[in-house]
């Protein structure tokens, strides 16, 4: 069965003696830290991200401490957010016009509050202090930006869930922090990104430090809670092996039925059409300290030590961005993606504000007979009449004949299309693709998506402007098979394992191998981080030759990155016939810097 929960356990044998799981533990530490005997106020900031169940953590705060005679009072940081309008008005610019793409804003979370919102803040705090002095009182300071208003308390907390947890609310009718007029779940996720996130995980990763606890509230009824410190010396023991992150499931209008029945997926979902793993931003890691499991974002992982992870050539290029993601695209027994295309560096830097161009490529792991790739135009394809007919159908509603202008592609499993930026392409239904990919992930441009609706009911935006000035219209059939889809080269051989070369590009930031394994293969990281995926086979062990007690286990699709300071380490197979593992690497000729 296919491990949804992935555990990353820590090896360095220590006691973590902060870690605790509840609220009755978690609230002890902080009365012990407290140290409420002798009487007088004290002020506790609880900051974190949106989406947090403040209201909850609250209740049971107050309730904790009443049972103590310890009286609380609460502000929250909601009362000093600038109004909506005035928020608006502010982020204009980031949030657009666009119901899907904005500009990254570089601002600071200051640029939610007013102008006076830490001096009211503290006149607030100052005048419950005056209020509760001969008595023993906590004022607790409530809610995203807390820590940012008071400069701090006499303890700090920070509260964090998932982006994936904060998608899923999104979808109950969660707003975006500061919003409350934009309801549609695509404009949610779209302020999100380049705006809320940008702003909020900058924050932590800025911050964090400064907390003395940070807890886990992804499910709010269990919180786990940890030192800071204590969190920092975990993350950098899990950095040294390998680590899988927690996979991220979506459905989607084009979703297929694949990954649904793998994954054990609810059986209310209509389909499953992506699993991101990893797609670091997007995922969180699940770490078990001394028999508890706590939650924590993929990106305090890289904030924490990044160096670890990536190695120091590849740190060099992206700083603590990690540069490449593994995602699912499941079409089986679905339908076709969009026809669509991504931005070059030049046009995503300018247009959206973000660092990295979006670069793909599809390897087909699972298909059904007649499943097709669009790669590329047809020779007789015209910018003009590719693109009228495209709007003629959004005009009409009347499909178009596509294949006329976007060039069909028989694949077979195991086959690998690259997909530079500029590149018109799509997968067709009934194939399940492993996109190995630039992290770059959101900035798909729908030039054709079959005039149908998505599963909101509302109409499938398409991209024309967007689209236009990044299709390169040179590439068509015999370029593209001349230069993406590429033969597979035999770059090295154990005994009867052999390891191919199937992609490789100077405009592709990522290589692909393919490792065909009988029993047993021996490699190294060689200072660089690797990213894995059991292809084909039912189960293979990943062992450090260094640490020989060091191993993980990889059941069929799943996925773990190694660390580049992992070193030398054997993959074994477990299973009863060969098997494939993709692999997969930042090309050692890319040069192009994301960071100064």
């Amino acid at each position: 069965m296919f491990n949804k929960y992935p555990v990353n356990p820590v090896r360095n044998g220590k006691t973590y003696h902060t870690v605790a799981q509840g609220y009755d533990a978690t609230f002890a530490n902080c009365e012990q830290r407290l140290g409420l005997a002798g009487g007088g106020v004290r002020v506790v900031v609880a900051d974190g991200v949106n989406g947090v169940d403040f209201d909850r953590f609250a209740e049971k705060w107050e309730a904790y401490f009443a049972r103590r005679e310890v009286q609380t009072r609460v502000i929250r940081t909601g009362e000093y957010v600038r109004s909506e309008d005035a928020l608006v008005a502010h982020f204009r610019d980031n949030i657009t016009d666009n119901r899907a793409f904005g500009y990254v804003t570089e601002e600071g979370v200051d640029a939610y509050f007013g102008e006076e919102a830490r001096e009211r803040c503290g006149r607030d705090i100052r005048t419950l202090r005056e209020e509760n002095g001969d008595g023993r009182t906590i004022v607790l300071v409530l809610g995203t930006g807390a820590h940012w208003l008071t400069g701090g308390g006499d303890l700090n907390l920070y509260l964090d869930i998932s982006r994936e947890n904060q998608q899923i609310l999104h979808k109950r009718g969660l707003c975006n922090f500061g919003f409350s007029r934009y309801t549609d779940n695509v404009e949610k996720y779209k302020i999100a990104l380049f705006v809320e996130w940008p702003i909020l995980e900058t924050y932590r990763k800025r911050h964090l430090h400064e907390f003395d606890l940070f807890v886990d509230m992804n499910r709010p009824d269990e919180p786990v809670s940890v030192h800071t410190e204590e969190l920092s010396d975990i993350v950098k023991d899990i950095v040294k092996y390998p680590m899988r992150v927690k996979p991220f499931f979506a459905p989607g209008v084009w979703g297929g039925q694949y990954l649904k029945q793998l994954a054990d997926l609810p059986e209310d979902w209509v389909n499953c059409a992506w699993s991101f793993e990893p797609i670091a931003p997007e995922n969180s890691i699940l770490i078990e300290v001394g028999g508890t499991v706590i939650e924590v974002p993929f990106l305090i992982v890289m904030d924490t030590d990044h160096l670890s992870v990536v190695g120091e050539r590849v740190a060099g290029l992206f700083g603590d961005f990690f540069p490449i993601r593994f995602d699912y695209l499941d079409t089986m027994d679905g339908s076709n993606l969009s026809v669509q295309v991504h931005p070059k560096q030049h046009y995503i830097r300018k247009t959206f504000n973000y660092p990295l161009e979006q670069q793909e490529s599809y390897y087909i792991m699972e298909k059904k007979p007649g499943s097709k790739v669009y790669l590329g135009l047809t020779d007789s394809c015209t910018e003009e009449a590719f693109l009228g007919a495209v709007m003629k159908a959004q005009e009409t509603g009347e499909p178009i004949p596509f294949t006329e202008y976007v060039q069909e592609w028989d694949c077979e499993k195991g086959d690998l299309f690259l997909i530079p930026t500029g590149t018109v392409h799509c997968s067709g239904k009934d194939n399940l693709v492993l996109e190995i990919s630039a992290t770059t992930w959101w900035f798909t441009f729908k030039v054709y998506d079959y005039v149908r609706k998505d599963l909101d009911g509302k109409p499938r935006a398409i991209n024309i402007d967007h689209a236009k000035a990044n299709i390169e219209w040179h590439k068509k059939r015999e370029w593209v098979k001349d230069n993406l889809i590429q033969e597979p080269v035999l770059v090295g051989s154990q005994g009867a394992n052999e390891e191919y070369r199937l992609g490789k590009r100077p405009d592709l930031l990522f290589y692909v191998n393919r490792i065909n394994l009988v029993d047993q293969w021996r490699d190294n990281t060689g200072g660089e981080v690797l990213l894995i995926n059991l292809v084909e086979g039912e189960r293979i062990r990943v062992r450090s030759v260094r640490q020989p007690e060091v191993s993980v286990e990889l059941g069929y699709a799943e996925s773990y990155i190694l660390p580049a300071v992992f070193g030398e380490f054997e993959i074994i197979n477990l299973g009863s016939a060969p098997c494939k593992i993709v692999k997969a690497g930042v090309s050692p000729e890319w040069d192009v810097k994301i960071v100064e």
